[in-house]
């Protein structure tokens, strides 16, 4: 079963300041996307003033327009199909989405995605990749499964690179929730497809 993610836990991991969270147990729910949020606790420490590395603000303004190309995606497959598991991780990649875009604010990056509607992206990559899909997923409910697979993969990595680029706590503990969600999603979609 998959776990339901908190907008509260995501948003509490990015807006304490690094160095004072202490992650807790995980609890189980019944939706899509990242676990239920950790404790969060606050301890001795201080800001991170550590200015943004050229790799972490490239990967956030991209992880900021993956994640709505998931969820353009799911949103358009859903209205096609009705099959409620696209609605479910659609709502998912939009608290993914938020959560990435807390921290665009917090640092002063601007929203690649400000502005844009459904299907509509910055990177001309993926705008290649939304169109791509969007046909994929147009051909049958059972593409449609396998568009979202390919979209988890390589959402799962993407945020494994820019995990590895993130110099702030806060970063990596929101795309480590991110990296989890996109997990209990390529299950949930691998699950559709062993059904047929």
């Amino acid at each position: 079963m998959m776990e339901k993610i908190s907008i509260f836990a995501i948003l509490s991991l990015i807006l304490l300041p690094a160095g004072v969270l202490a992650a807790g147990a995980q609890g189980t729910g019944s939706g899509f996307g990242s676990p239920d949020a950790a404790t969060v606790t606050a301890s001795a420490g201080s800001a991170q003033t550590l200015a943004l590395s050229a790799d972490e603000v490239k990967w956030l303004t991209y992880m900021r327009e993956e994640e709505k190309m998931a969820r353009d995606v799911y949103l358009t497959m859903y209205d096609k199909y009705k099959v409620r598991i696209f609605k479910n991780i659609a709502m998912s990649e939009q608290v993914h989405m938020d959560a990435v875009k807390t921290l665009l604010d917090k640092y002063s990056v601007a929203d690649p995605a400000a502005g844009k509607g459904i299907g509509e992206f910055t990177d001309p990559k993926i705008q290649a990749l939304y169109n791509t899909l969007i046909l994929q997923g147009s051909l049958s409910k059972v593409d449609a499964f396998r568009a979202g697979v390919l979209i988890e993969e390589t959402d799962i990595e993407d945020l494994n690179e820019a995990i590895a680029a993130a110099r702030h706590d806060d970063i990596s503990k929101v795309y480590n929730n991110l990296l989890l969600g996109s997990y209990n999603h390529l299950d949930a979609f691998e699950s559709q497809l062993a059904k047929y």
